[in-house]
């Protein structure tokens, strides 16, 4: 049976240009000044110019980490300092827990597209508010927040802002500098590069706490030996985003628009217009999720209920339930996001397996009612 994988959000199959980088990668400890040391330290600082050229960042301000969980976790703890946290109820859960675990955190409500108010995060603001993490682009809905004018706020107010760009990375334009955040997040596989490697932005002039302490590594911030290949492999990833951006945004933009004009048998969730390309997500009422995902496996389509940290839970999704979706509703639910790999006829054969399934699943239901 044919495979179409339609699960990029949760990962991205990794680009075989990153693989022959990383298998050429040099070995020796960075921290090393022999010739090893040195060429391994060449390598790591290659890639963070790279990476920093994604995002329109100066090369000392990126921080590598394991991914971009830890990434947000060292934001909120290391900026936030254990005080007073704004967040959006539309997080993931690497924010929203980091949040709940290092303070009091506010967490603002979005509308029905899933888009946050920025005078929602105004009148959140208090006098002991550290930080406000807002992500750019949600991973289940797609909707893009207004980043920038939240980070104006927050400047004005002289409150760090930390968006987590984990999902927004190689499908939208990304320049801190116009966004204006003190820290964001980027992981390397959802960039068709490596598992187990991230960054965080911090811009010149903040100051963190480190979440552990061992060594002198990412300007001590991250101690430990860096994972060489992993950080070259995110660095080619990112060169290859950057060079292959618009390319990508636009057909990720044609596939989605294909796809949405053949299903009429869901909801579609997020907003229709301030959204990332390529992420498809609808309700499907009378139809149980789990079984119109498992259907789908079966059927050869690789699909999610949202985020892939959160799949496989009985509760329903977080992010549809503060949008206002009822629970029985938000239980249905479907994410299909697509890739760089993604053709017309794999959109087409989806649409078609789908549409089949739902109408299968709701003549069952309805037999049993």
């Amino acid at each position: 049976m044919r495979r179409i994988y339609c699960d990029h959000a949760a990962t991205t199959p990794i680009h075989p240009d990153v693989v022959a980088a990383m298998l050429t990668a040099p070995w020796g400890n960075p921290s090393s000044l022999h010739a090893e040391g040195r060429a391994a330290r060449a390598a790591v600082e290659a890639a963070r110019r790279e990476v920093a050229a994604l995002i329109g960042a100066r090369p000392e301000e990126i921080i590598f980490t394991s991914g971009g969980t830890e990434a947000d976790n060292l934001a909120i703890a290391g900026a936030g300092g254990g005080r007073h946290v704004i967040c959006s109820a539309v997080e993931h859960h690497a924010v929203l827990d980091a949040c709940r675990a290092d303070g009091e955190v506010t967490a603002v409500p979005v509308d029905g597209r899933g888009r946050v108010d920025p005078d929602d995060v105004r009148r959140a603001l208090r006098p002991d508010t550290a930080l406000v993490s807002i992500m750019l682009g949600n991973n289940e809905v797609a909707t893009l927040q207004p980043v920038a004018e939240i980070a104006a706020i927050c400047r004005e107010a002289g409150v760090r802002c930390h968006s987590d760009a984990v999902q927004a990375a190689g499908k939208v334009q990304l320049d801190v500098g116009a966004l204006g955040v003190d820290l964001l997040t980027l992981s390397a596989h959802k960039i068709y590069g490596p598992k187990g490697v991230g960054a965080l932005y911090v811009r010149s002039g903040v100051e963190m706490d480190p979440m552990v302490h061992g060594g002198g590594q990412e300007r001590r911030w991250r101690p430990g030996t860096e994972n060489v290949p992993g950080i070259v492999g995110f660095g080619r990833a990112a060169a290859l985003a950057r060079a292959e951006l618009p390319a990508r945004a636009a057909h990720l933009r044609a596939m989605a628009e294909r796809l949405a004009a053949q299903v009429d048998c869901g909801q579609p969730t997020g907003d229709p217009a301030q959204r990332l390309p390529g992420i498809a997500s609808y309700v499907f009422a009378d139809v149980d999720g789990q079984a119109l995902l498992a259907a789908l496996d079966l059927s050869g389509v690789a699909a999610a209920s949202g985020s892939a940290c959160t799949s496989g839970a009985p509760e329903p999704s977080h992010v549809l339930l503060a949008m206002g979706l009822p629970p029985d509703l938000a239980l249905t639910s479907v994410r299909l996001s697509l890739g760089r790999d993604t053709t017309a006829e794999d959109v087409d054969e989806v649409a078609a397996i789908l549409r089949a399934t739902v109408a299968r699943l709701r003549g069952k239901r309805a037999v049993r009612a």
